[in-house]
């Protein structure tokens, strides 16, 4: 397959740390980024300099009007305001990674075609797009649509754990909570929430707990239909920089004991015949957050911290760095999605 172009609009965590997945991964070449808010050395030096990934392990370096990375891949950088302006196809990226948050409709992220760009890859959950969930639902995708999502990170963590306890044992009914690492959302000192609906997620990120909303177990019945309806949940956010960990509660249709459960959620992490194997993670070890800080895995089970009140009724907890897994299923869905087009 040949090497597929990218571009990025937005140079957040998310835009920066898929430029760094792809960076590190085969068959991925980013071409271009776009962020009218960044100086180009300023957009060099964050690329280089990340408080929880650590310092970039290659060189970073301005070049004009492009970063060099390596020494040899160039990323022209663009500063355009409307998704429309900006000339993807004149360097060759054919895929664009929507990551501003602010273009997460069809319609709106549509405008990135009018640039030359061939398909484009909401990194966030859309209303209207397809989502997307490697080892989930990603076989689905046949070419048709130009404009898809890759859900959110919670929906990456908890979908692969939804599918096989649905497919080994059926959910009748659940509900999920995820320990959510702090956003650029929040704010560091109390003041006006962004948006000023969430008065809660104005408070402090530093000093707080905050329960918040979240769509993602919902979503998990759009990737998985036969769902649809059984899960919801909520988010508590913590003052913690990076690794969160969906905590799913479920009553299950067939009655399973607790080392069924976990044989049936190990086995599928483990398999390498597994459609989720290196997606889906298995650990017995008395791990914590830091633990996870950097691993490119959706999910990662935690058996010891399972618990299971009977045969029908069971808590599964699993990690997951809502950073760097997420960039890196956006890659591999890129990726795919190439696969399909060609």
């Amino acid at each position: 397959m040949a090497v597929i172009g990218i571009g990025i609009n937005g140079f957040g965590r998310i835009g920066r740390l898929v430029m760094r997945a792809a960076m590190e991964g085969e068959g991925v070449n980013v071409v271009a980024v776009n962020d009218p808010f960044l100086d180009i050395n300023y957009a060099c030096y964050q690329f280089k300099h990340d408080s929880v990934h650590g310092l970039y392990a290659g060189t970073v370096e301005v070049d004009g009007d492009s970063l060099v990375i390596n020494g040899t891949s160039r990323v022209q950088f663009f500063a355009e305001r409307n998704p429309a302006d900006i000339p993807w196809g004149s360097v060759g990226a054919t895929y664009v990674c929507e990551s501003t948050g602010m273009f997460t409709t069809i319609d709106k992220a549509s405008a990135h075609l009018k640039g030359g760009a061939k398909k484009v890859i909401i990194s966030a959950p859309s209303g209207d797009a397809p989502m997307y969930v490697m080892g989930v639902n990603h076989k689905k995708y046949d070419g048709s649509a130009s404009v898809v999502s890759n859900a959110s990170c919670t929906t990456n963590c908890l979908a692969p754990l939804a599918k096989v306890i649905h497919e080994k044992f059926g959910i009748k009914e659940g509900l999920m909570t995820t320990i959510h690492a702090a956003t650029a959302t929040q704010l560091v000192v109390d003041g006006p929430a962004k948006g000023g609906k969430d008065w809660r997620g104005g408070r402090s990120a530093l000093s707080n707990m905050i329960p918040a909303s979240t769509g993602a177990a919902k979503a998990v019945g759009k990737v998985l239909p036969e769902l649809n309806g059984k899960l919801t949940g909520m988010a508590v956010r913590v003052p913690t920089t990076d690794v969160s960990m969906v905590d799913l509660t479920v009553r299950t249709e067939k009655a399973c004991s607790g080392d069924e459960m976990m044989d049936a959620l190990k086995m599928a992490a483990t398999d390498p015949d597994s459609e989720l194997f290196g997606i889906l993670g298995y650990t017995d070890l008395p791990v914590v957050s830091q633990d996870f800080v950097h691993d490119k895995r959706s999910s990662i089970v935690d058996s010891m911290a399972c618990i299971h009140l009977n045969d029908n009724f069971h808590k599964v907890i699993s990690w997951y760095d809502n950073e760097w897994g997420y960039s890196n299923r956006l890659v591999d869905l890129a990726k795919h999605m190439a696969t399909i087009d060609a």
